[in-house]
């Protein structure tokens, strides 16, 4: 049962982190965890998107509440980054969400989102889509 809960743990974590501008990666320990055989692959799959999502909440914060650091050096995203995110954003929209899952423009697009005001409830909604598709196709290629 410990270890059980320390496997959900640890993927919610490592879920979180990797939604931030923290380097951190959650598809490999989700992909071991599922060979393990040992979990419930959908409540991985729950649990992994819930630590996802609100990690991008985090960023989507940090663009909502504290854009006027964007260029103070402990800024976690890059004025270059910032700027291509907000141009990719700007030209897409509030869609260019639904690429939130992709790593190196998924993170930027976030805290884009925050910056340009994205509401947080179309945010979360297509964030959610994103991310747990992503968990949903990962999974299924590991069951296969």
């Amino acid at each position: 049962m410990m270890s059980e809960l320390t496997g959900y743990g640890g993927l919610f974590l490592a879920a979180f982190v990797a939604a931030t501008i923290l380097p951190a990666q959650s598809e490999a320990l989700l992909t071991w965890l599922i060979l393990t055989g040992n979990y419930s692959v959908a409540l991985l799959v729950v649990v992994a998107s819930i630590g996802n999502v609100l990690g991008s909440v985090v960023n989507w914060g940090l663009g909502r509440f504290v854009e006027r650091f964007r260029d103070a050096r402990w800024f976690p995203v890059s004025p270059a980054q910032l700027a291509r995110a907000e141009r990719w954003y700007e030209r897409y929209g509030i869609w260019s969400l639904l690429l939130s899952w992709v790593p190196i423009i998924g993170d930027p697009i976030t805290v884009a989102a925050g910056v340009l005001r994205a509401p947080l409830l179309t945010f979360l909604a297509l964030v959610t889509l994103a991310k747990t598709g992503r968990y949903i196709v990962l999974a299924w290629l590991v069951v296969g």
